[in-house]
């Protein structure tokens, strides 16, 4: 959240730390800070094959999923259509599950349509 200058209620606090910075003097460290930073180890690169690698196992998971995709899709299909077409729905259960889809959507398009 952003802090707004003109609130009351920040205001307070924003003077007390520009005060607090304009007060306080500089503190020298005499290359302390240099020093340091000049030790620290040298950051950890990666290997030069380990780019193309990930992006061939990534294409290869990803040719796999498609692969599948249609198997998936027909099993989750016939599975779906024997379960309505074995069952007997009665009219208040249609109702319920008519209720429980629009519920679902509305509140889905309340959700993307928030203001943030």
């Amino acid at each position: 959240m952003a802090m707004d200058p003109t609130n009351s209620d920040d205001l307070w606090l924003e003077q007390a730390l520009t005060a607090d910075a304009q007060a306080t003097a500089y503190v020298a460290d005499d290359g302390f800070t240099a020093t340091v930073l000049s030790r620290l180890p040298a950051p950890a690169t990666l290997p030069a094959w380990r780019r193309p690698v990930v992006v061939l196992l990534w294409l290869m998971a990803a040719g796999a999923v498609a692969a599948l995709l249609p198997d998936l899709f027909y099993a989750l299909f016939r599975g779906i259509s024997a379960l309505i077409v074995g069952q007997q729905f009665t009219l208040s259960q249609i109702a319920v599950a008519l209720l429980l889809v629009s519920a679902t959507t509305w509140s889905t398009i309340v959700y993307a349509m928030r203001a943030e």
